[in-house]
């Protein structure tokens, strides 16, 4: 053999052994979640979804090599998130982040955007979490959608006009004020009060005293975590036997086996939790055999938004391309539309997903659907 032929041969192993290499990377992407403080219940709800999708993920060798999340305790506070942030990439280096809370990813935005990272919120909902740039992306549906899903079904079909929206003064609470404002009118009902709550309050006998000299037909709940939990027994307490009414905070299992939120309703993407889809299927049989009871959209939204990355680097990868956050971008922004939990998801232009909603009523037994919209 010519020592251009050696040459040659020896080249196209080593271009061979390079991509092998790529293919076979493990890979590290960062969580931050509230661990620890009066919202740690998300975090135990938002880490199970995202652990199961990197076992799977794992399992099906999806990436060629091992991906593990790193996680940081953002305690739901946009001054830990942005600590958090800040070791996740700047130490880590990890090219994609998840989030949650509308106030912790609209301050870690900006250094997602800076250092071209990838996050994506799973639990977040607020409304503005849509303008947070093109590195900023959303698996769930926001605020306004959840808004608009309950508002004529409460109107129309319950004959539920007048409302009290009682909200956290943080940028969730503020958001979900400001769609009430606008749909509510159109609809055929009123806001007949609003009242704000400092974000670390937990006792409500003055704010309850004046829900019920409002005198509503709905109480609206824009809270989360420990905080609903307790306007939810204090009212129920305090003599408020009004329709209770929510988001998709909500869902958590340890309001769903309150007493007192019975006949509560809030919103929720729709999901079909029997679907023979093979990715929903395996998802819920899983979580099923790991925990003993039914996975919530949480869950769900954060099992795909481990689920997306790995596609998206499964893709990269045989590109030959490194997985960083830009190259992330540019794939999402090509593929468009990805096999999820609940059925193919298209994640639009500004990263936002829209998907039908359904609205539950609290049974005690999981919750029951008394309805389900379109996405508007």
């Amino acid at each position: 053999m010519s020592i251009f032929k050696r040459m040659f041969a020896t080249a196209l192993v080593t271009a061979a052994m390079s991509a092998a290499i790529v293919h076979a990377e493990d890979l590290t992407i960062g969580a931050l979640f509230p661990m620890s403080g009066l919202n740690a219940s998300y975090g135990d709800i938002f880490s199970s979804g995202a652990n199961l999708a990197r076992d799977h993920i794992n399992a099906d060798n999806l990436i060629g090599g091992k991906l593990s999340i790193q996680y940081e305790d953002s305690q739901a506070l946009p001054q830990q998130g942005v600590i958090g942030m800040n070791k996740l990439v700047n130490v880590q280096k990890v090219p994609y982040v998840l989030s949650a809370f509308t106030g912790v990813s609209k301050a870690i935005s900006t250094i997602a955007t800076r250092t071209k990272t990838v996050a994506v919120n799973g639990g977040g909902v607020g409304p503005d979490l849509a303008e947070l740039g093109p590195y900023f992306w959303n698996v769930i549906p926001l605020a306004n959608f959840e808004v608009r899903a309950i508002i004529p079904y409460l109107v129309k079909e319950r004959n539920l006009k007048r409302f009290v929206l009682v909200y956290v003064d943080d940028p969730l609470g503020q958001s979900v004020r400001k769609e009430m404002e606008a749909t509510l009118p159109s609809a055929g009902g009123q806001l007949v009060e609003a009242l704000s709550v400092p974000a670390t309050s937990q006792q409500f006998g003055g704010i309850a005293a004046r829900v019920r000299a409002a005198n509503p037909d709905v109480v609206y709940v824009a809270s989360y975590g420990s905080q609903e939990l307790q306007i939810v027994k204090q009212f129920r307490d305090a003599g408020i036997k009004q329709q209770l009414v929510s988001y998709s905070a909500f869902s958590i299992p340890e309001l769903n086996a309150l007493p007192e939120a019975l006949g509560a309703m809030y919103t929720t993407q729709l999901v079909d939790w029997s679907s023979n889809d093979p990715v929903t299927k395996r998802f819920v049989d899983d979580y099923k055999a790991k925990f003993n009871k039914m996975p919530t959209a949480y869950i769900a939204n954060y099992y795909n938004a481990v689920r997306t990355f790995a596609l998206l680097a499964n893709q990269l990868q045989k590109k030959g391309k490194p997985v960083t956050g830009e190259n992330l971008l540019a794939q999402r922004i090509e593929t468009r539309t990805f096999d999820l939990v609940g059925g193919k998801v298209t994640i639009a232009e500004n990263g936002t997903v829209v998907v039908p909603m359904q609205i539950v009523e609290i049974d005690g037994k999981g919750g029951k659907t008394v309805s389900s919209a379109a996405p508007k």
